[in-house]
C-alpha cells in the first residue's frame, strides 16, 4: 500500500503537466499517467523484467505515439515525472527493450533534448 500512496502525488503532478501540453497531439500526457502507472514501483525500485501490465502500458503508449508531436509528449511527460518521483534512470531507459518496444527515441530522463524519428 505505500507505493500507492506514493503514486498519488506523482500522479498529480502528471495531470497537471497534462494541462500544460499542447493539445495538438493525439496522446496526452493523461494517457501517459495511466498507461505506465503500473511500471512507477519498478521504474523506482526494480530489478529484472518489468511486470506484465507496466509492458502492457508501454505498449499502449508505443502504438499511439504515432506521430512526432506525440513523442514529444510521451517523452516530456516521462522526463518530468522521472524528475519528481526519483526513478532509476537505467530501468528507464532499458524498459522499452525489456519491453520488447520501440519508441522511435531513446527514454532517458537525464537528457535535455531529444532528436525525434519522423513519423
Amino acid at each position: 500500500m505505500k507505493s500507492s500512496n506514493q503514486a498519488l502525488p506523482f500522479m498529480a503532478i502528471l495531470l497537471l503537466l497534462a494541462l500544460l501540453l499542447s493539445p495538438a497531439s493525439a496522446i496526452t500526457c493523461s494517457d501517459v499517467i495511466r498507461d505506465m502507472s503500473p511500471c512507477v514501483s519498478y521504474l523506482k525500485s526494480g530489478s529484472g523484467m518489468p511486470p506484465a501490465p507496466c509492458c502492457t502500458g508501454a505498449q499502449a503508449i508505443a502504438s499511439a505515439a504515432t506521430t512526432t508531436a506525440d513523442k514529444q509528449t510521451v517523452c516530456n511527460c516521462i522526463k518530468s515525472a522521472s524528475k519528481q518521483m526519483n526513478v532509476n534512470p537505467s530501468l528507464v531507459k532499458a524498459l522499452p527493450g525489456n519491453c520488447r518496444i520501440s519508441l522511435g527515441f531513446t527514454l532517458d530522463p537525464n537528457i535535455g533534448s531529444v532528436d525525434f524519428e519522423a513519423a
